[in-house]
């Protein structure tokens, strides 16, 4: 008689899926970013549409780690986010036009149709509230 074996498989984190950035300073849809959780249970994020880029198949040339010169269609932007209730922290989000990487907080909102996503540098934070797709 065999015996099957299942391994456990993680539920879905509740803020998986495909969420529209928006941006937060004309209020226009930017970007499609896909999340997913990593097998350690983190949560990590991926640019897999830009909306209306200034150019076509933009790099990040003023990134200043691994994603230099990389595109940014593709890119991932959230690392490493773990999950506290219905909040996360302890990640990092790149905000590509700037070549910049921030402490980053995110917060599921009207009952998981909105993700509120912060970014920091030492106590001035931005945010940003993303619509589920």
């Amino acid at each position: 008689m065999a015996l099957l074996w299942n391994p456990p498989v993680l539920a879905a984190d509740p803020a998986e899926g495909r969420w529209k950035t928006i941006d937060d300073q004309t209020g226009q849809p930017k970007s499609i970013v896909e999340i997913s959780q990593a097998a350690n249970g983190t949560l990590s994020g991926r640019i897999v549409e830009l909306l209306n880029p200034s150019k076509p198949n933009p790099a990040c040339d003023k990134c200043r780690d691994d994603r230099k010169g990389k595109p940014i269609t593709g890119m991932e932007i959230i690392r490493g986010m773990k999950r506290d209730g219905d909040a996360y922290s302890g990640g990092t989000i790149l905000k590509p036009d700037e070549g910049k990487v921030y402490k980053s907080k995110m917060e599921l909102i009207d009952g998981g149709d909105k993700l509120e996503v912060s970014g920091c540098v030492a106590f001035i934070c931005k945010s940003q509230v993303w619509v589920r797709q």
